[in-house]
């Protein structure tokens, strides 16, 4: 452990990741000498970086805290600038507290309840099957981002939701202009208008023609206007669709460069057991830095004062490698306990679509690896191109052979 890391450090190292699987060395660093840190934001603002379980925990189930982008310091650039101020829309949840956030949540949460994704579940086996015989039509050797992890993303995000999948390019595009930090700022602009009056118009076809989908369902509460469902489906596909695709992608890549646990996997789901997915979501935990919550009042957090409008960033890649709470948290073992991970996040903020994504990971990796039994990287490691500084950590490709 160095000196100089008990001065605030920079946002810039918070998110100076060089490794697809594993977070910056100064997280790690941090996890065990000082899990609770003072970090200096994009703004100028010192606020704190948190760094293990208990105080992540502790952060995101607090009501001492808020969710709220309007005053909160954004722990990360836009386009190389300071993080824009977001207003509060209708219907944007996501960046809302209790009590206006609890009402859009408990609607939403009704979704993806456990019936209802058990009721889906046959639904997303065909999707998944489809998509593995137009892989193996493709031949080998193939990208599998845009032969199996895209389209198998979309059509999952689209059929819940209520999209026609021949209009999904339209709203992928969304989900991409936010995450490609090479587009330019008006780009994002245009693709974020373009998908929000596209779902608008779907909106109001829906008040007059509900269907057997969200869209349809929440069309039929006379309570939530046009503008409040839009807004609360443009935040479901778009966060829906970059961790779906992000965890399954990163999930195969894991997967493939640790050979012993591909072999694994496939014994379990061969077995007849649980797919084992919860370790590959802690060790990937591809939600990595947009985690952040402003202290509403002075507050006592790991021994330390939180003055009032302070940041803390919650850095869940480092919580779900915290030695405390998993054994050999550096290592793929999916014989390891990974259950309590953070990977979806905690508290009432959690992914509320998180039943759904583990429902589509179990699927989409059971029957691929039993499929393809020589599934293989088709170039070393070092050569598959990782975003790594993105909100969401994902692949631009992932060339296999099989």
């Amino acid at each position: 452990m160095t000196e100089s890391i008990s001065e605030p450090i920079s946002y810039l190292q918070h998110w100076d990741r060089t490794e697809p699987f594993d977070p910056p060395t100064v997280l790690t660093e941090l996890l065990t000498s000082q899990p609770l840190a003072r970090m200096v934001y994009p703004d100028g603002h010192v606020g704190w970086l948190a760094t293990n379980q208990e105080l992540a925990r502790e952060v995101l189930s607090s009501h001492a805290f808020s969710h709220n982008f309007h005053t909160a310091h954004v722990p990360l650039t836009k386009r190389g600038e300071v993080f824009p101020s977001v207003p509060i829309v209708p219907g944007g949840f996501i960046h809302m507290d209790p009590p206006e956030h609890t009402r859009y949540r408990n609607i939403l949460s009704s979704e993806f309840s456990i019936r209802r994704m058990e009721a889906f579940a046959p639904q997303v086996a065909r999707m998944v099957t489809g998509q593995l015989a137009a892989l193996r039509e493709k031949g080998s050797p193939v990208d599998l981002l845009p032969t199996y992890v895209r389209p198998l993303s979309a059509q999952v995000l689209c059929d819940v939701i209520g999209i026609p999948l021949e209009d999904s390019a339209t709203m992928i595009a969304l989900t991409d202009t936010t995450n490609d930090e090479s587009l330019g700022l008006e780009e994002e602009r245009e693709a974020t208008t373009k998908a929000f009056f596209y779902v608008l118009d779907l909106v109001g076809k829906a008040r007059t023609a509900p269907g057997d989908n969200i869209i349809g369902r929440l069309a039929a509460i006379p309570e939530l206007t046009d503008r409040e469902i839009t807004n609360m489906l443009v935040i479901v596909f778009a966060a829906g669709f970059a961790s779906c695709e992000a965890a399954l992608g990163m999930s195969l890549l894991a997967l493939l460069h640790h050979r012993d646990q591909l072999a694994a996997f496939r014994a379990a789901v061969e077995a007849g057991d649980e797919a084992p997915i919860e370790e590959l979501l802690r060790y990937t935990t591809v939600n990595q830095y947009q985690i952040f919550r402003t202290a509403l009042t002075d507050v006592q957090l790991g021994g330390e004062l939180i003055r009032e409008g302070d940041t803390v960033t919650v850095a869940l890649p480092a919580a779900n490698r915290d030695p405390a709470r998993f054994a050999c948290p550096e290592r793929l073992d999916l014989e390891n306990d990974a259950s309590g991970h953070l990977a979806f996040g905690y508290g009432v903020h959690a992914c509320v679509g998180q039943r759904l994504a583990r429902l589509v990971l179990t699927e989409a990796l059971s029957q691929l690896l039993l499929a393809l039994p020589g599934l293989a990287l088709d170039v070393p490691l070092a050569e598959v191109p990782v975003r790594l500084r993105t909100s969401v950590l994902g692949l631009k490709r992932l060339p296999v052979r099989f």
